[in-house]
């Protein structure tokens, strides 16, 4: 992903101003707010899991010592 300018930050803004208009843009800002979170606590969970996943793996794989 490149990376934004000011000039391109302050355009996608005026875009998103003019579409949604000024009322609308705090209901879309707590939306995508609450997709983000979302987002990141399933990541967190599957992240969660395989990290588990390897420790099981890794206590059946090893042998006891005697």
């Amino acid at each position: 992903m490149g990376n934004l300018g000011f000039q391109e930050i302050l355009l996608i803004a005026v875009v998103v101003l003019v579409l949604f208009g000024g009322r609308k843009i705090p209901e879309f800002m707590k939306g995508l707010g609450k997709g983000i979170r979302e987002f990141n606590d399933a990541k967190d969970n599957v992240k969660k899991e395989l990290e588990e996943g390897m420790k099981e793996k890794d206590k059946t794989a090893t042998p006891p010592q005697a």
